[in-house]
Parts: structure tokens; C-alpha cells; sequence
């Protein structure tokens, strides 16, 4: 039986915060695939007024125009309306699958667990951000239909090459690339102490984080416009990391690693880079998985585990990169995700 797909855009503020591109991508594919937009054009309104009447107005306008047998896409959070659209299409004879970008009870903790999982089971069929997260909704009893997107997609109009393979005894470029600020990444405030044997190039605004200094192996450049770094990124590792420790992953952002999948990951990613991670982290399983980065405990870990890869393990993984990147750029982690939930929903 054919069904509809369908979705409800809303006004973006913007396309820098990972959260916006990222749900932004997500549209691209949805109207690749054919899937109906049920509420207003999208708009691009920096006005907090202009948005909360655009996307309200949107929510009005799905009430009005689903019906029996769509399946409607939701990208979770959204924003107030997300029980409210679910019960509405639910009144029309539709179904709701959510893809979650965020948790709030885990990332920033305005909400109980019980009540985040209250709110997604008005969902037929959620999405997980990763098989971690996945495993975790269903421990914290979430009953109905349950998949997991493992990385999130980016599009870019930007080529990824192959980049040339570099002299053996050049040192490692490791980057970390992204927002700059107290909550997220006061850890790099001490990688001039333990950053051995390879060179890290941050990337971001340094004045985000006061105290943060260029050494010998700690070096800081300007944002770089994300199309420019996917297509001439200048390292040889992506590091995702968050938090305060060198040891461990702390702080809510940190611990969050454990659960959800970074878009910072699927950013280096795009930019064919392999991936350093935390071995606790929901990304881990991920990168042992594709084969396309190292696991680390601490961030000292960081020089011996890279003076330990040969060249062909090293060529492998950048081939590996490059393969992820050719899926990322054509949204094909979301289309599997979603067909496998249309399928077991129908």
C-alpha cells in the first residue's frame, strides 16, 4: 500500500548551529524522496516573533491538510506542538515517525526521563540517534517501533577528495573544529601539556574560550566556512571530544557523548577525515564498525595510538572516510533509517 510521506518544516534562524543544518538536511532528503510538506514554505527569519508565528501557523496548517494513511515525519524536539501534531495526525488516520536530534532529560536536563519518554511514545515509530541511544529508550520504556540513525547526514555542495597520502614521518594533523566555549571544551585549554607526537589544528573562534593559547603542537585558526574545510581541510584526524577532563568526558556535554551522535562527527567526516573518539562514547561501536578512526580512554592516548597506525591502516581508513562522506552527501543514513521505518509501520 502506498503511503504519503509527509513532514512540517518551520522557519530556520539560520544554518550555522549544527541542530539547524542538520534538521535542514534532513528536509533536502525528505523532498528528494517525494515527501509532502504539510505546513508553510520554509523561511529563513532571524526574528524570534517571526518565527513563533511562522511555525505556529505551520502546526495550523497540518491539522488542516493531513489524512488518513500519511505517515508524517517529525524532527524531535519540536518546539511545544510535538504531543499536539502527533494526537492530530493520529485524529486524521495517520502515523508519526520521529527522528531524534535531541534528548532533553540527557543533553540539557529540562526534563525528567519519564516524561521525555511519555512525549516520544505519542510517536508510532522513533528514530534513535544511534543503537546506544536506541537501547537506551528502550530500557527507560519506550514500547513502540524503534530504530536507530547511527551518523547524521551533511550536505554540502563541496567536493570530498582523496586527499594525497602524506610522508610517513610527516606529524599527524589532528583538527577540532567548531563553536568555542566555557560549557563545551575548557579541555583544550591543556592540550599544550600532553599534545605529543602530533600537531592540533582548532579551528574556531578562540575568543569563545578565554585562556586558550597557541603552543609548539597547539595551533589556532580562524572559523572556517564549512564548505571551505570539507573541501581543502587541512589534517589528518577529526577529534570529537567535549568537557572540562583529559581523562574522561565530563560535564553535561561530555556525558552526552555516551548517547547521542555529534554532528561534529559527521562533519569531519564529510571532509573525509577519520575520526578520534572516546571509547565510551555511542560513537565508538560506530567507528569500529565502518572502520574509519581510533578509540581512545584519555586524550594522552592520542600520540601513541596514532605513532601505532601504519600507513596501510591509515590509507584504509581515509578510503573508509571517503566512502561515509559519498553517504553522508546524498542523505543516505536518514533514507535507510526511514524506510526501514515506513516498512515496519505500514
Amino acid at each position: 500500500m502506498n503511503h504519503r510521506i509527509c513532514f512540517l518544516t518551520h522557519n530556520y534562524r539560520g544554518l550555522n548551529s549544527s541542530g539547524n543544518k542538520a534538521k535542514h538536511d534532513n528536509e533536502v532528503t525528505l523532498r528528494e524522496i517525494g515527501a509532502v510538506n504539510l505546513g508553510v514554505p520554509t523561511t529563513y527569519y532571524d526574528s524570534k516573533v517571526a518565527s513563533f508565528f511562522l511555525d505556529l501557523a505551520g502546526v495550523v496548517k497540518l491539522s488542516m491538510t493531513v489524512r488518513r494513511g500519511d505517515i508524517v515525519v517529525l524532527q524531535y524536539p519540536v518546539k511545544k506542538y510535538f504531543a499536539f501534531v502527533c494526537n492530530m495526525a493520529h485524529a486524521h488516520g495517520a502515523k508519526v515517525v520521529a527522528i531524534i536530534h535531541d534528548l532533553g532529560s540527557m543533553r540539557r536536563r529540562k526534563l525528567t526521563v519519564a516524561k521525555e519518554i511519555r512525549r516520544l511514545m505519542h510517536a508510532d515509530y522513533v528514530i534513535a540517534s544511534n543503537a546506544t541511544m536506541k537501547d537506551w529508550l528502550s530500557k527507560n520504556g519506550f514500547t513502540n517501533g524503534l530504530g536507530a540513525l547511527q551518523l547524521f547526514d551533511y550536505r554540502s555542495a563541496s567536493p570530498c577528495t582523496e586527499r594525497a597520502a602524506r610522508n610517513s614521518e610527516a606529524v599527524p594533523r589532528v583538527v577540532y573544529a567548531g563553536a568555542l566555549n566555557p560549557r563545551k571544551n575548557t579541555f583544550l585549554l591543556d592540550m599544550a601539556k600532553v599534545a605529543k607526537g602530533y600537531d592540533l589544528e582548532i579551528f574556531g573562534n578562540e575568543d569563545g574560550l578565554p585562556g586558550l593559547k597557541a603552543s609548539e603542537h597547539v595551533h589556532l585558526h580562524d572559523f572556517m566556512a564549512a564548505d571551505d574545510f570539507i573541501a581543502n581541510a587541512p589534517g589528518d584526524y577529526g577529534l570529537v571530544w567535549d568537557g572540562d577532563s583529559l581523562t574522561t568526558c565530563s560535564g553535561h556535554f561530555g556525558e552526552y557523548l555516551r548517547w547521542n551522535s555529534p554532528h561534529k562527527a559527521s562533519f569531519y567526516l564529510r571532509a573525509g577525515l577519520p575520526l578520534i573518539v572516546w571509547r565510551c562514547s555511542a560513537l565508538a561501536q560506530i567507528v569500529k564498525e565502518l572502520g574509519v578512526g581510533i578509540l581512545i580512554d584519555r586524550i594522552e592516548d592520542i600520540g601513541p595510538r596514532l605513532s601505532a597506525i601504519t600507513p596501510e591502516e591509515r590509507a584504509t581508513m581515509a578510503a573508509n572516510a571517503l566512502t561515509v562522506a559519498q553517504r553522508l552527501s546524498t542523505g543516505a543514513f536518514f533514507k535507510d533509517a526511514l524506510k526501514e521505518a515506513v516498512d515496519r509501520i505500514e
